[in-house]
């Protein structure tokens, strides 16, 4: 196991103060990158460091940031994405309590990179207390000149604003995220769409995850080569985050070097499976990837290796199923949510995912047909050509089902019925409309699927 960059201070059980942050070197980075290097130096290192973005898709930062045109208007957007609405997904949140000037200093890293003026944290409405504790430490770095104008006593100004979420997943989307900064319907921007050109009220943008931000501190100030050494992999990139949860021992974060086999996550760090249960399945990034089975334990966890194999490494939140738990259900749960969250905007996502949560549910309870499944692999496979990543995310469960575990699918049609007894304990067997309900309370009317804003409150930090 390397050393530790982003939990490193997780263990003190408090968000570390921008003193303390001073004292262990923090910030170090921001003041040899503007009195020492010019911004094309500063992506040039991001960008031999192999930084891949952390918030699922893996884009290089350093590419990402190097398509800002040096001749681009002003003012230069840069948000950080931290919705973290992708189910399994828990690591963001992590970083914020323990460590919130990691963050900050990565964002001014990124903002002095491209010329940035403006800076955004995009949060969830549910992370209210993550987004006071960042309000009060933007405002610790601005008293200290690390924000603001002319930082550190340079000609570099750069400051950062809190925006809180409507509260749907799509916001994670990054075109969706910045036409909801911008108070309009958030759907995906048109395929072809480069944000690093025209992004913000048409101004150049860069959006990336709180964990890829906040590896950029480490790597301005300790160097390309100490950020690749933490790798597990030749060619890989520092250390990742691996939240886990399921039917596992010990569910929590990880970090742990980029690589490290799911086999190592499951039952080394997160010790093992539950006393009586045995693997069968785990997703290894969220939702949004595929089943991986047992024969896939031992394949290295880093977005390129995987992507030989044809799997995603996601955000890395390994969630992990052990052999009672019947995949087709648990697959259909996973539909539900996603065809909830659909934004509508385009024929694969908007039709697709309730034909697919039909078919589904037709296959757990039992009423299924051989043709059925046919159909189910048919509108997956056409989900690619929707609009963004939405659809083709929701579709890689299914796919992961089909082709993994075929014999568990075909059990619920020879047997009519689900094997696993699963079918009678869904809250939405025999109704598919009743996963849509009000939250407890709710006045008569309230928007289906809503749920109240949380009261702001003055606590900012919590246990982590």
């Amino acid at each position: 196991m390397s050393e530790l960059v982003l939990f490193k201070n997780r263990g003190k059980r408090r968000h570390i103060s921008l003193d303390e942050y001073r004292a262990d070197g923090g910030y170090a980075g921001l003041e040899k990158a503007v009195k020492t290097m010019t911004p094309a130096e500063v992506t040039k290192a991001v960008l031999d460091s192999g930084l891949k973005g952390r918030g699922g898709a893996g884009f290089p930062a350093g590419r990402k940031w190097g398509g800002v045109p040096a001749d681009s208007p002003h003012p230069r957007y840069v948000v950080c994405n931290a919705d973290e609405m992708e189910p399994g997904t828990f690591k963001d949140r992590i970083i914020i309590n323990a460590d919130p000037h990691l963050l900050i200093e990565g964002m001014i890293l990124s903002a002095y990179s491209i010329g940035g003026d403006k800076g955004v944290i995009f949060i969830r409405p549910s992370y209210e207390m993550e987004a006071e504790l960042l309000t009060i430490e933007i405002e610790e770095a601005r008293a200290a000149n690390l924000l603001g104008n002319n930082i550190l006593g340079t000609d570099f100004s750069f400051d950062i604003i809190v925006h809180r979420s409507g509260g749907r997943y799509i916001c994670g989307e990054s075109g969706s995220q910045q036409r909801a900064i911008m108070g309009v319907r958030p759907n995906p921007i048109e395929t072809g769409y480069r944000s690093a050109v025209r992004g913000l009220w048409d101004r150049p943008t860069i959006v990336n995850n709180v964990e890829t931000l906040s590896n950029v501190p480490g790597i301005i100030r300790n160097g390309v080569e100490w950020f690749k050494g933490l790798s597990a992999v030749v060619g890989g990139d520092g250390n990742k985050l691996y939240p886990v949860s399921g039917m596992v021992a010990n569910p929590d974060c990880f970090e742990l070097p980029c690589g490290v086999t799911l086999r190592q996550i499951i039952f080394e760090h997160a010790g093992g499976m539950l006393p009586g249960k045995t693997f069968k399945a785990a997703l290894p990034g969220g939702t949004s990837t595929t089943f991986m089975p047992e024969h896939l334990l031992d394949i290295p966890m880093d977005f390129d290796t995987l992507k030989k194999h044809n799997l995603r490494l996601g955000t890395g939140a390994v969630i992990v199923f052990d052999k009672d738990t019947c995949l087709v259900a648990a697959t259909l749960n996973m539909m539900h949510y996603f065809a909830r969250e659909s934004c509508g905007w385009c024929t694969p996502c908007r039709d697709g995912l309730p034909l697919v949560l039909d078919l589904l549910e037709r296959i757990e309870s039992g009423t299924g047909t051989p043709e059925d499944v046919a159909t189910l692999r048919r509108t997956v496979e056409a989900m690619e050509y929707a609009n963004c990543a939405f659809a083709p995310g929701a579709a890689a469960p299914v796919l992961g089902l089909l082709d993994y575990f075929m014999d568990e699918v075909m059990e619920h049609i020879t047997s009519k019925a689900c094997p696993f007894g699963s079918h009678a304990a869904l809250p939405w067997s025999g109704d598919s409309s009743a996963v849509i309900t009000t939250w407890p309370g709710a006045p008569e009317g309230s928007c289906p699927g809503a749920r109240p804003r949380p009261k702001p409150r003055r606590i900012v930090s919590c246990p982590i």
